[in-house]
């Protein structure tokens, strides 16, 4: 039986899956799990990329353990950060985490030189203070010697692939999130790299990677190295959330989907970027997706505000699992008191209920204290939130969903789907949990001819994973509450 192995690497950790096809249906196990957790080094806060390539490794030598007969791989994992190559050929340093402080202020001081409005219409792009764009920019104005060493960016993905294979390639999906890529030219942007005076030959002399494409084979010293024979290496959607949506199990074109994870990440899929003012007001983004189409979406801080309460509490002596602190969420007073989960306040690491209960305080509410209450707070913004950008979706593509299709390792919270319906006033759909390393099994099994296109890939994912629904309940308290909420946080119509 023929088998391909997909690494899905999350911001808080990493797995090998293994995919088999028998008869149309898709089998996956998970063959190999990692933390992949940032290392503090004085005021830096670094990627533990040689680490990540290790475990990748481990992936491929569980596999030779089991006497499995590998056909190909492929890597995806989150977005903007990226690692530089040196003159030598060999990595330039540890690669940046992109919630390093170094970037604070670069994102108003770039549009200071470049108005935002010529930066979203030339690529689409989510202003996020930790684009790429604006990491590079940092470094160029702490003079970092990296720059002056360096010959080539590669993003997370690529700069493993390379590792494995000994060839540079950018890939398609990630590059779009860069917010140096043009999606109308389907290149690099050559005026925005002259304005920032960057070298095009960062970005190599030929054009992306599209998933799906193959991007090499392990190289001889990697096969000898652990005795396995030499595979093809696919460029997958190679950002997390592209891969994700590949395997979003829907029946029609025009779907919603959140990929719900440490980021949610909530939109639909288009033929072409929407570049329109409205876009660029609500701080929407275009990404790269599979098979040249676009993902109209919003980044949602998601559940990283949930993981960094209850790494705090770790801190305190107070240990809750996951099922536990929905337990005491579930006790909670109902809709009593809201953030915005996309406030500044929320994004570096630190003390999250202290943050909270700041938050609450600047906007005029009684802060939760119970831990359920924190729990509730945040799971029950979140779905509010899901609301609004909902909305927003429809209004930008032009579309009206019958529901929501929610993939990622989130949907195990199941309070966080009903509440996400009940918020929306529609049905959710939830599966599968692993769908970032689905759709990279997908794009390989695509390219080697096992499915005809990504409607037959999304078929067998409907096919072949359990998918739960979620009908909306409570519409009346859900419909006071997002009034309610929409007021405390202010966001734009």
């Amino acid at each position: 039986m023929s088998s391909i192995l997909a690494f899905d690497l999350g911001a808080s950790s990493g797995r090998a899956l293994l995919g088999r096809l028998t008869n149309g249906k898709i089998e996956v196990e998970e063959l190999h799990r990692f933390p992949n957790d940032p290392v503090q080094v004085g005021d830096r806060l670094y990627w533990d990329i040689l680490r990540l390539y290790h475990e990748i490794k481990q992936g491929l030598l569980k596999a030779k353990h089991r006497g499995i007969d590998l056909q190909s791989m492929g890597i995806d994992s989150w977005a903007v950060d990226f690692g530089f190559i040196g003159k030598n050929g060999e990595l330039a340093g540890n690669p940046y985490h992109y919630r390093d402080r170094h970037t604070e202020g670069a994102m108003e001081r770039v549009m200071a030189e470049i108005p935002a409005s010529v930066i979203f219409a030339r690529t689409g792009i989510q202003f996020l203070p930790f684009n790429t764009i604006y990491q590079i920019y940092a470094l160029k104005q702490a003079k970092s010697p990296l720059l002056q060493e360096s010959n080539r960016l590669l993003m997370i993905p690529d700069l493993l692939r390379y590792f494995l294979t000994g060839e540079m390639h950018n890939e398609f999906t990630n590059a779009t999130t860069t917010q140096l890529y043009n999606p109308v030219e389907d290149d690099w942007d050559a005026e925005l790299l002259r304005l920032l005076d960057l070298p095009r030959s960062w970005f190599g002399n030929g054009g992306v990677l599209k998933p799906g494409e193959l991007a090499g084979k392990l190289k001889p010293s990697v096969c000898e190295e652990m005795g396995i024979d030499s595979i093809p290496v696919y460029a997958v959607a190679e950002h997390d959330t592209g891969s994700a949506v590949v395997a979003v199990p829907a029946t029609e074109k025009s779907f919603a989907y959140l990929s719900c994870g440490t980021w949610s990440l909530m939109g639909t899929e288009v033929d072409k970027p929407v570049l329109h003012d409205l876009a660029q007001k609500l701080n929407f983004t275009n990404e790269g997706g599979f098979g040249g189409t676009f993902r109209l979406l919003k980044n949602i801080m998601g559940l990283w505000i949930l993981q960094e309460c209850r790494r705090e509490w770790e801190r305190e002596g107070r240990s809750y699992s996951f099922p536990e602190l929905v337990q005491l969420a579930s006790e909670a007073k109902p809709l009593a008191m809201f953030i915005d989960p996309d406030d500044d306040l929320f994004l570096p690491p630190g003390d999250m209920p202290a943050r909270i209960e700041q938050y609450c305080a600047r906007t005029g509410q009684e802060a939760p204290g119970a831990v359920g209450e924190i729990v509730r707070c945040i799971l029950e913004s979140l779905a509010l939130k899901y609301r609004y950008v909902f909305e927003m979706t429809e209004r930008l593509s032009g579309q009206s969903f019958g529901g929501l299709h929610m993939v990622g390792g989130g949907i195990q919270n199941t309070l966080l789907c009903q509440w996400t319906a009940n918020a929306i006033g529609k049905p959710v759909w939830a599966g599968p949990s692993e769908g970032s390393a689905i759709g990279n099994l997908a794009v390989q099994w695509i390219a080697q001819g096992a499915f005809a296109d990504i409607w037959e890939a999304r078929k067998a994912v409907r096919e072949s994973f359990p998918v739960e629904t979620y009908e909306p309940g409570d519409s009346e308290p859900w419909i006071r509450a997002y009034e309610r909420f929409r007021t405390l946080t202010g966001l734009p119509d």
